[in-house]
């Protein structure tokens, strides 16, 4: 390949729809509504994808006694490789808190991403109208990281892993330094939650579950690196159609009877809304 990072594309795709089918189960997951090509005057060809996310019982109890049996949350990427775009999920849960209110705060999620072929060093990769503004940032070891018990498979322990076809791994500590080939995955994540009394909780919540998610994708794409490394691009898209179909109907069969037997007033609320900055930095590296 051209270069590393354009090769971790493929592998990208594969987890995502593989990722995305492991987690789906009785009613929940995600559902995959649009997955099209899509040009943009400034990017170039790239992939449109709109998801619904099912997340009830993954969320705290906080959260839950808030929202609706059937909830979900809509996600809307723009994938121009090596750039993406994940932005508008908008599910408003304000709606659920104060449902005769004529004005509704919202909830937004906006993530950037960029590959790029070094370890995590540019730190200026995201030099634009954010640059005055405060950043935390979050470098995420998807070796070494603390990973949270429910998603801990031995298969995926990268402490232990070596790759058949590629004879990549075992990763040892401080393998960001000596692991060549390396390309790094960065992620600008905003999040805004304008509920008065639970904006920082929820804020929070968010930037802890978007990086449990990271971490875990990112081990994964490695650890199955053996499964992708030979697929072409029109591979992986076959591949990815396959398992959109699967796991919708893995959501979406559980969804139809539970909506026949408990309807919800509820289900169609959905608004949109501009995303505003307030933004957090993650950093993942992945060797190649």
């Amino acid at each position: 390949p051209a270069t590393k990072s354009s090769r971790y594309r493929i592998g990208q795709l594969y987890m995502i729809s593989k990722h995305s089918h492991e987690q789906s189960d009785r009613g929940e997951g995600v559902e995959v509504v649009q997955n099209e090509p899509y040009e943009d005057p400034a990017h170039g060809q790239g992939q449109f994808t709109e998801k619904r996310v099912y997340l009830n019982s993954k969320l705290p109890s906080w959260a839950r006694a808030v929202v609706p049996k059937i909830f979900y949350v809509t996600e809307k990427a723009w994938n121009y490789y090596p750039y993406t775009i994940t932005g508008e999920i908008t599910k408003n849960l304000s709606s659920f808190l104060y449902p005769q209110c004529s004005f509704l705060p919202k909830f937004s999620i906006h993530i950037e991403t960029k590959y790029e072929d070094n370890k995590g060093c540019n730190d200026n990769i995201f030099d634009t109208e954010l640059k005055e503004q405060e950043r935390e940032v979050c470098y995420i070891d998807i070796a070494y990281d603390e990973i949270p018990e429910r998603y801990y498979k031995e298969s995926e322990d990268l402490r232990y892993f070596k790759s058949e076809k590629t004879s990549r791994g075992i990763l040892q500590e401080g393998w960001r330094d000596t692991q060549d080939p390396i390309m790094c995955s960065y992620k600008l994540v905003t999040v805004k939650f304008e509920v008065w009394g639970l904006q920082t909780r929820v804020e929070q919540f968010v930037h802890k579950v978007v990086r449990d998610v990271l971490l875990l994708g990112h081990r994964q794409a490695f650890a199955w690196v053996d499964e992708w490394i030979d697929m072409t691009l029109d591979d992986v898209r076959h591949y990815e159609r396959n398992m959109h179909e699967k796991t919708n109907i893995k959501v979406c069969n559980e969804q139809q009877e539970h909506s026949t037997t408990n309807p919800s007033p509820l289900d169609d609320i959905e608004i949109h809304d501009k995303l505003r900055i307030c933004p957090h930095t993650s950093t993942s590296s992945v060797p190649q």
